[in-house]
């Protein structure tokens, strides 16, 4: 166990065995012995459904791991990135937990779950988080990078500095989007005990409907939040979510392909939009943050949405609009709204 575990005295369930071979009658879980109907078993081409999935995640640990070149011990699994961060809030958020202002609600929301105090740090001017304002807090930290939904990404350096001077208390960085920039704190995991780098293959690896998402930290606060898991649901992530997920690492080539697509595309449409006179913040995500020069952000939305296009308006930032970056032609039809509304 790490030195930030606060849940010692948890002794968590211990799933029935889940043989790697089939070469056993399986009695031991409640399990039905039949498979599932033919059309079922063919999406998996006749795998397992009849089972309750692998609780160790086997085969998509070690592609995962291979592929990052990390330990398989330094990875957990879980069903979607918002459950890994329950598990954080589980494992290492005492009375109080700091996340900006503005960035993912559910920071927020999980803190008043867990019946903790939000210590919500508000952005600069600029949109930018000021690492100054994250030094020595005394409390578990939850950063995302690059930001929701503003876009804009801190820099590893900056990142260090915060882990630097909160020696004491765990960090999340949570790179849900870090896939479409140029920033990942991956490497750091063994050179800070504090750190969990949190991701999702919802975003850039196109399954947001297979709920996967993942930790990266040292082995002993991995085993911490293996512990919470295990005692919350060890079947967190289903056969099909574990095969998908494996499969969307073998096929590398596509994820790279898809990825820079939609980074070439942020950057066109960001360009159309200063030509516009839009004013947009850089984006290291697969989304911009935008602004008219006249219409609030809900007028803006309004006029979109009658057009036949979903945009994300946020109440506490009435200027703005969060816009998904789509198909070429998708965001070719957006800009030629857009035009319109000037």
């Amino acid at each position: 166990m790490s030195r930030f575990f606060t849940l010692k005295n948890l002794v968590p369930y211990t799933p029935g065995e889940q043989p790697s071979l089939n070469d056993y009658i399986k009695l031991n879980t409640n399990e039905n012995p039949y498979p599932p109907s033919k059309n079922v078993r063919n999406v998996l081409n006749g795998g397992n459904l009849h089972l309750y999935p692998d609780p160790k995640c086997s085969k998509l640990t070690k592609a995962f791991s291979d592929y990052y070149n990390i330990d398989k011990e330094e990875v957990i699994f879980a069903n979607g990135s918002d459950e890994i961060l329950a598990f954080c809030y589980f494992a290492f958020c005492k009375d109080k937990v700091a996340f900006p202002s503005i960035s993912y609600g559910f920071y927020e929301v999980y803190a008043n779950l867990f019946e903790l105090e939000s210590n919500k740090i508000p952005l600069l001017s600029n949109f930018k988080i000021n690492p100054a304002n994250y030094l020595r807090l005394n409390q578990t930290i939850i950063i995302a990078n690059p930001n929701a939904p503003t876009g804009i990404a801190l820099s590893v350096s900056d990142i260090e500095i915060i882990l630097e001077h909160n020696p004491n208390n765990i960090v999340i960085i949570d790179e849900a989007y870090s896939d479409f920039g140029e920033v990942t704190c991956r490497q750091l995991i063994n050179k800070y005990d504090n750190l969990v780098v949190v991701g999702t293959f919802s975003k850039s690896r196109n399954l947001a409907g297979a709920r996967l998402g993942y930790a990266i930290a040292n082995k002993e606060v991995i085993s911490d939040l293996q512990v919470v898991r295990n005692s919350f649901n060890p079947y967190n992530v289903n056969t099909l979510t574990q095969a998908l997920g494996v499969a969307s690492i073998e096929d590398d080539e596509y994820f790279k392909s898809c990825t820079q697509k939609i980074v070439e595309e942020r950057q066109r449409f960001i360009t159309n939009l200063d030509k516009l006179g839009y004013m947009t913040l850089e984006s290291g995500a697969n989304f911009v943050f935008t602004k008219h020069k006249s219409l609030s952000g809900e007028q803006l939305y309004t006029e979109l949405r009658s057009n036949k296009i979903l945009v994300r308006y946020f109440d506490k930032i009435k200027d703005y609009v969060r816009i998904t970056i789509g198909t070429p032609e998708q965001m070719a039809y957006v800009i030629k709204v857009m035009e319109g509304l000037n």
